[in-house]
């Protein structure tokens, strides 16, 4: 018997919702890790981090904002391993930074 049609369904917008929590999560990191670092003394290496910080975040939010889009528009192209890679990069990045800042 062959199997039917695949029908998406709701499936790309549970995707896209995905994409905007985890943004979320990643906002909060980042204003927590920064309230963080900027709580100290104002030393150059604070103030360092802190920009680390937003950069990662930033290149995070340019990620997800273009699969975003992707998924809007219709059915999206895979997820290119560089994105992918860069996705992976910020977030673990973000939490060890995170955990480096808070201890």
């Amino acid at each position: 018997m062959p199997a039917p049609d695949r029908d998406a369904g709701l499936q790309p917008e549970r995707t896209r919702l995905a994409w905007r929590r985890t943004t979320l999560a990643s906002s909060v990191v980042a204003v927590l890790a920064l309230r963080a670092a900027l709580r100290g003394s104002g030393s150059s290496t604070e103030v360092t981090g802190a920009a680390v910080i937003v950069l990662l975040w930033l290149a995070f939010l340019w990620v997800a904002h273009r699969r975003i889009r992707a998924l809007a528009t219709g059915r999206p192209r895979v997820l290119g391993s560089r994105s992918a890679l860069a996705v992976v990069v910020c977030t673990v990045a973000l939490a060890v930074f995170a955990m480096a800042v808070i201890l």
